[in-house]
Parts: structure tokens; C-alpha cells; sequence
């Protein structure tokens, strides 16, 4: 049934207009998964700000705060794919909602630790819960999304993260100059559980058991797409990676976390060490190019639905088009590298980061487009998990040669080597933008 068909009915059966206008619960849905990542982000980046206090209270050395910070991302990387397959199996209102109680309570507990071992214990606790973030936010863009509005939701939700590192890194320094870095942890803390509290009450699995939902929000949100009752999954996880388009997801989203990751770890040293920076220079600095990237990622979600709806391209050439305008403007932190202008620099750093999330805004809507049936959370786990291995890979490989040389300039241009690359693959190796077709 069309939404017409349904208007029709709607205005035979009743005058009330009200009753007949679609209803949005779907973007409350969608602001309650943009919180997730924000808290996400947040939760994962306050040991980072709290660093300094951590070591000299609790007595870590360098060495082991790097540790404590791979620890996480090593766990987060590793879980995604089983956290992808528990939330298919199990449903997001459970598995996302568990998973941010779960990490909630060991940000919160943070703010007792004592040392070393208690800090690395949390920290791989922590990473162990987030994983759940990413894969559900992306089955809950099939289910409860219609095609023509995937890659705004990719980009809303991931924008989540760029906005809790512009607004949220400055006013969580100012809590812990405040009222003390492990109190901060325990406000952190109470924030998540309160938003899981919040999902469990709010959310639903299918958007048809909702009670806010009505008719036309249903239709429109299954966009003639048939509400599948069959939960089982015609095929291993692992048995995705035969397909092309599964390769060409990993290796494009590894790229480009390659270079956005630089933007949360090594970015304030090079603008201090490279451009001459003060402490607090650096820190109004380095939060424009996040600030930028989060706008920019939801606008370009937005316009990619509306190009694509508007029946001028097809769903591949648009996320295509978009993917490589997102690289090559991302490709600029080449030209920010040997830029000898700090203000011409900054607006390049922009420009890039604003690219990594055009591209984002893409990636984050294809798992939603070309996984088999009851299997999305897996093939975003799949992506989400090789992705994130750039993260853990670009921040050694950048430091080994700003050790080995002296400044940044190379190992940014070899970030836009990568990206590149990357370009090449969504062109030649991503296909057609379609559900995978099972071999039998």
C-alpha cells in the first residue's frame, strides 16, 4: 500500500486531520542515537583530557598511559563484528541499551580507581561496551528509516562524535578544573545510564509496535519494503567477506579513518609543535575542524537522500559521488601540510576533516543498503571493526615519522597518499549499491 492509498483511507475513515498526519517518531529515534555517540565519544576521550591528573595521582608512567589507550581501541576494534551479530540476533532496544548502561557504569567507576591495573581492567571494560554503538545505530537505520533518509541518519549519528569533541572536550576541562577529574568520570557516568533508562522506556524494535508510530509513519518508514519475520541469517558472518562490495567498505573506511583519527590524537601536537601554538591557542584550534565536520556531515547525509530522491542519479552513482568528493576534500591535509600560513592551514584542516565526513555520511548508510536480511549490525560490525584498526595503525605510523624526521609534514602527505587510494577503491572495487545476493 502507497502512502496515497493510505491518505485515502485515512480521510474516509476520519475528519480529524491531526489523526491523519504522519507522525516523526522516528526522529526522536534518531536524536536518542545521535546522544549514543555523543556519550560515546565523550565517555572514551575524558582519560585523555584527564591525563595529566591520572598520571601524577595515581602515579602512571607515559608508557602505560599508552598502553591504557590502545587497550581500549583494541577491544572496541575486536568486539564489533560479535557485538554486530548479538544485536542482530537480540534486537538494538537490548543490545544498545545494555551497551551503554555497560560502559556507563565502568566510565563512572573510573573515578575510583586506584592505579595501573584498575584503570587498564576499566578500559578494556570500556571498550568492550561501546562496541555495541556503531553496528546497532546501523540496523536501527534500516528498520526504522526508509531508503530516501539512510544517509541523513548516517551522518546525524556520526555527527554525534564530532560535536561531543568540539562543545564537549571544552567543558569537560572546565569540570575537572572544577569539581576534580574523578567526579567527572561519575557525571560522565550517570549521563549514559540515564539515557539507557530513557532508550529501554522510549524505544522499540519494530517501529509497528510503537504506540507514537501511526499508519502513514509505518508505510512511509517501510518505503514498500516487506517487514521481515524470518530472524535467521542466511549465512555466517565471515562468509560476507567473499563479497566485493564488503571489501571494498573495509579498505575505503580504513583509509579514511586513517586520516580522521589524526584529528583526534595527533592534531594539538602538530599545531604546537609544527605551527607554533600555545597551550590554549591550540585548544580553540584544534576543535574548529570537528566543529566544521559535524555541520558538514549532516548536510551532506541530507543532500546525498535528496539527490538520490530526486531520481537524477542512482542510489551507486550518488553514494559514489559522494564518497569521492568526500576524499578528495579530505585529501587537502596534504595541502595543510606544506601550507607555510597557520590561518591558511587551519581553513585546509577544515576543509579536510569536512571531507573524512562527507564520506562518513556515506559509509554509514551502505550497510543498511547491501546486507542480507536480519544481517546489518554484522556488516557494519565487519566495516566498523576493520576501520577502526586505521585508528589504531595511523597514530603509530604517523609518530614513528614525525620521530624519524622531525615535523608532520610527511606523514600528512602520506594520509592523503591513502586517501587516494581510497578514492581509486570506492570507484573500481565498491559495485552496485544493492542487497548482497546469497550464493546458493
Amino acid at each position: 500500500m502507497n502512502n496515497n492509498q493510505v491518505m485515502a483511507e485515512c480521510s474516509a475513515s476520519t475528519d480529524d486531520s491531526k489523526i491523519c498526519k504522519r507522525t516523526k517518531v522516528r526522529w526522536i529515534v534518531a536524536g536518542l542515537m545521535w546522544a549514543a555517540i555523543a556519550i560515546n565519544f565523550l565517555d572514551r576521550t575524558t582519560l585523555a583530557i584527564a591525563t595529566p591528573h591520572i598520571m601524577q595521582d595515581l602515579h602512571v608512567t607515559t608508557e602505560e598511559m599508552g598502553i591504557l589507550m590502545s587497550a581500549f581501541f583494541l577491544c572496541y576494534a575486536l568486539l564489533q563484528i560479535p557485538a554486530g551479530f548479538v544485536s542482530d540476533k537480540l534486537g538494538q532496544r537490548k543490545v544498545l541499551g545494555l551497551s551503554v548502561l555497560w560502559w556507563s557504569i565502568a566510565t563512572g567507576l573510573t573515578g575510583i580507581a586506584t592505579g595501573f591495573k584498575s584503570l587498564m581492567g576499566l578500559r578494556m571494560i570500556l571498550g568492550v561496551g561501546e562496541a555495541g554503538a556503531y553496528p546497532s545505530n546501523a540496523a536501527i537505520t534500516r528498520k526504522w528509516f526508509p531508503k530516501s533518509e539512510r544517509a541523513t541518519v548516517g551522518g546525524l549519528f556520526d555527527s554525534g562524535q564530532k560535536f561531543g569533541g568540539a562543545f564537549g572536550v571544552p567543558i569537560l576541562t572546565w569540570m575537572m578544573l572544577s569539581v576534580g577529574w574523578r567526579e567527572t568520570f561519575a557525571v560522565l557516568g550517570g549521563l549514559g545510564i540515564a539515557w539507557a533508562i530513557a532508550w529501554w522506556l522510549f524505544f522499540k524494535d519494530d517501529p509497528a509496535e510503537h504506540k507514537g508510530v501511526n499508519k502513514l509513519e509505518l508505510e512511509y518508514i517501510r518505503d514498500g519494503e516487506m517487514d521481515e519475520k524470518d530472524k535467521t541469517m542466511p549465512l555466517k558472518w565471515w562468509q560476507l567477506l567473499r563479497y566485493r562490495n564488503v571489501i571494498a567498505m573495509c579498505i575505503g573506511f580504513f583509509m579514511i579513518n586513517y586520516n580522521s583519527y589524526f584529528f583526534i590524537t595527533w592534531l594539538p601536537m602538530y599545531l604546537m609543535k609544527d605551527r607554533g601554538l600555545s597551550f590554549s591557542q591550540m585548544g580553540f584550534a584544534a576543535s574548529l575542524p570537528l566543529l566544521f565536520g559535524a555541520i558538514v556531515e549532516i548536510l551532506a547525509g541530507y543532500l546525498s537522500d535528496r539527490v538520490h530522491s530526486s531520481g537524477r542519479m542512482s542510489l551507486t552513482k550518488t553514494r559514489k559521488l559522494f564518497l569521492c568528493i568526500g576524499l578528495v576534500m579530505a585529501a587537502f591535509i596534504g595541502f595543510a601540510a606544506v601550507s607555510e600560513s597557520l590561518a591558511v592551514a587551519l581553513v585546509l584542516l577544515c576543509i579536510s576533516k569536512s571531507g573524512t565526513v562527507v564520506a562518513a555520511s556515506q559509509v554509514w548508510a551502505i550497510p543498511s543498503e547491501i546486507a542480507p536480511r536480519n544481517m546489518t549490525g554484522v556488516v557494519a560490525g565487519i566495516q566498523n571493526c576493520v576501520s577502526n584498526f586505521g585508528g589504531v595503525v595511523g597514530p603509530v605510523v604517523t609518530g614513528f615519522i614525525v620521530g624519524y624526521t622531525g615535523h608532520f609534514e610527511f606523514a600528512l602527505l602520506f594520509s592523503a597518499f591513502l586517501l587516494l587510494i581510497a578514492i581509486f577503491n570506492f570507484i573500481f572495487v565498491l559495485g552496485k549499491i544493492e542487497p548482497i545476493k546469497i550464493d546458493k
